[in-house]
């Protein structure tokens, strides 16, 4: 396999075996990777940290998806499922967009059991109830 340096510049890589179309309707676990894909390679030996997801919290805005580098963010049916650790990076974007109070996905030491990380979960902060737009006079309060 080739380093990112080998490659030509513009170069177009092709990260599926088969037609792309029909690998793109399959979950990224399913799909025929080529050796020169992102997926075939882990990064987690990267991470020091890592995002762990609290399903009672999660909202499944799906903001730590769109926002994830790695396509580490698993989704089954329309719910966020968890993270996939073989891919993930320990970024932490996906805390970081994660608009929950608590957030839904906390960073933990990448040595910490996923289950003990849950016993550890903040409760809602206290905050100010932010006003709506519909209900009390749209913008700016007018």
């Amino acid at each position: 396999m080739k380093n990112w340096q080998e490659f030509e510049i513009g170069a177009v890589l092709f990260p599926f075996e088969k037609q792309g179309q029909d690998e793109l309707g399959k979950h990224n676990n399913e799909r025929a990777y080529t050796q020169e894909s992102s997926f075939t390679a882990s990064v987690s030996h990267w991470r020091v940290e890592k995002p762990v997801h609290n399903k009672e919290v999660c909202i499944n805005c799906f903001n730590c998806w769109v926002y994830c580098p790695d396509a580490s963010i698993l989704s089954r049916e329309g719910k966020m499922s968890g993270v996939d650790y073989e891919h993930c990076k320990g970024c932490g974007v996906c805390v970081d967009v994660c608009p929950t109070n608590p957030k839904s996905l906390l960073m933990f030491d990448n040595l910490e059991p996923v289950e003990e990380a849950l016993t550890k979960w903040p409760q809602k902060a206290p905050g100010v109830k932010k006003k709506s737009y519909r209900t009390e006079g749209g913008y700016n309060g007018l």
